[in-house]
């Protein structure tokens, strides 16, 4: 794909549609362009977390990460193409067995809470969720592939681990729910 962007303003969307990659245009409300904009809004807050602290390693994999979500983005807006494979699956399956590695199991669910980062790292979670939940509606609708579904349930359970090394860098844990609190 080359640069096609000569001037945003361009005014085509002034009548509630939008182009897709492929030239032909969709209304603004439709499916395959909630999925994209979820998939856009998923990468924007990963930009927000990347600018709290954390380990350059996991900043570099964030990175890389935000290049597969505008590829996804990509692949969703050109009906019938494809640019996320298994190859990107199973980077997240391979950083979901690192990262999980030195966390210690949970006993019991935890709250999306503790530092800013880890914080905004559950709201990146919450947010891909919901680009999953656009996917699969997309592929209900229309014909897509398997590895962009694949990619982003993947994405959000990595999401959840990094919140909680995000929490242990930030010097502090997981905040358990506590299910035997007192109410009232």
């Amino acid at each position: 794909m080359g640069n096609r962007l000569s001037k945003i303003a361009t005014r085509t969307g002034d009548n509630g549609s939008t182009g897709l990659g492929d030239g032909s245009r969709t209304s603004k409300d439709s499916v395959r362009v909630h999925a994209m904009g979820d998939v856009d809004e998923l990468n924007s807050h990963i930009g927000l977390l990347l600018c709290e602290a954390m380990p350059e390693a996991l900043r570099e994999e964030l990175v890389s990460i935000q290049h597969d979500l505008f590829d996804l983005g990509g692949e969703i807006c050109i009906p019938g193409y494809q640019l996320i494979t298994e190859v990107h699956v199973g980077r997240l399956d391979d950083l979901l067995e690192k990262y999980n590695a030195d966390l210690p199991a949970l006993t019991e669910f935890i709250l999306p809470a503790g530092s800013r980062a880890a914080s905004i790292a559950h709201i990146c979670r919450t947010v891909c969720r919901r680009a999953e939940r656009s996917i699969v509606a997309l592929g209900k609708a229309e014909t897509i592939h398997d590895h962009p579904r694949q990619y982003v349930n993947r994405l959000s359970d990595l999401l959840f681990v990094l919140s909680r090394v995000l929490n242990r860098f930030a010097g502090g844990s997981d905040v358990l729910w506590q299910h035997e609190r007192k109410r009232g």
